[in-house]
């Protein structure tokens, strides 16, 4: 793919929804400049995480709060996009039992209770019980510690988004 020489709207059309309703991150990544070192996805992807990283506290909250939460129930699957939905169904979380979507929900409710946001993993390569495992450990961590976990599964889901354009399929 050649992302060098790419217009704004071209590059918008293709990785403005790569972040949750968070299409300004691709704006500052255009904005930034691309060259043909831009060609592939895994220095297309550092140069999203470096937006990310150099943003103030308050952007990366709002970044972190526009993801949806894990396993909600098909109730809320209007609130998915398309990646979220596909990411989530392919870790499995759409055949929860009753008792894996009542133990998400509770644990979900003390997650967003404790720091102010939703549980984010990358769910890509997981399964439910890992994402249980991981959902259960993080609620231990302090609120720094996790503010930081959460932006760094953002960034990552963002790099496996980015990486699936690159893909023949993608």
């Amino acid at each position: 793919m050649q992302i060098n020489g790419m217009n704004k709207e071209d590059f918008m059309a293709m990785f403005g929804d790569v972040y949750e309703h968070s299409p300004w991150i691709a704006a500052k990544v255009w904005e930034s400049g691309l060259d043909a070192h831009h060609d592939s996805a895994e220095p297309l992807a550092l140069a999203f995480a470096d937006v990310i990283h150099n943003a103030g506290r308050e952007q990366k909250l709002a970044l972190i709060q526009a993801h949806p939460e894990l396993a909600v129930g098909v109730a809320s699957e209007h609130e998915l996009s398309a990646a979220s939905r596909i990411e989530q169904r392919g870790a499995g979380l759409d055949q929860c039992s009753p008792e894996e979507f009542a133990e998400f929900r509770r644990l979900n409710d003390a997650y967003r209770s404790r720091f102010g946001f939703p549980f984010i993993v990358a769910v890509k390569g997981m399964d439910r019980q890992g994402i249980l495992t991981a959902l259960r450990k993080r609620l231990s961590y302090n609120e720094e510690q996790e503010f930081e976990m959460a932006t760094e599964q953002v960034i990552r889901i963002g790099s496996f988004r980015i990486e699936g354009k690159f893909e023949p399929h993608g």
